[in-house]
């Protein structure tokens, strides 16, 4: 199987100057665990998950104040559509994250995340972040 067959293709995105609050709403919101970032002033996109907002939390911060910008992973790697489900999975292992922007001639076609690869390999398939979220109702 490829990262097509897995990834979400309708993508949450949000702005840098969106507060960490905002996309944990909308993150919340879409049952997702990560949003894609758009700044028209980086060269690609970026992306806040679950992670980074627990960590500026735990740092200390405010998160009607902060901003998704701020907080963002660091050292992304991108997959390609035509990844095999298990070269993504070891680029998460390798990198110690668990989502996947990713990305065909330059524009961003979806999300992978180490939940959707599961569900691949257990039988399940993708399902869409609204079916999960009402799933876990």
């Amino acid at each position: 199987m490829q990262v097509c067959d897995g990834m979400s293709s309708v993508v949450l995105t949000v702005g840098p100057d969106h507060t960490l609050r905002d996309a944990a709403r909308q993150m919340a919101r879409r049952g997702v665990g990560a949003a894609v970032v758009l700044d028209p002033e980086q060269p690609g996109p970026g992306i806040m998950t679950e992670r980074d907002i627990l960590l500026a939390l735990a740092d200390g911060q405010d998160p009607d104040q902060e901003k998704v910008g701020a907080h963002l992973s660091e050292n992304l790697t991108f997959a390609a559509p035509d990844w095999s489900l298990e070269r993504a999975a070891e680029a998460m292992v390798r990198g110690g994250f668990r989502h996947l922007v990713v990305v065909d001639s330059g524009e961003t076609v979806g999300v992978l995340s180490m939940r959707d690869i599961v569900r691949c390999w257990t039988g399940e398939g993708a399902t869409t972040p609204v079916d999960t979220a009402r799933s876990r109702g």
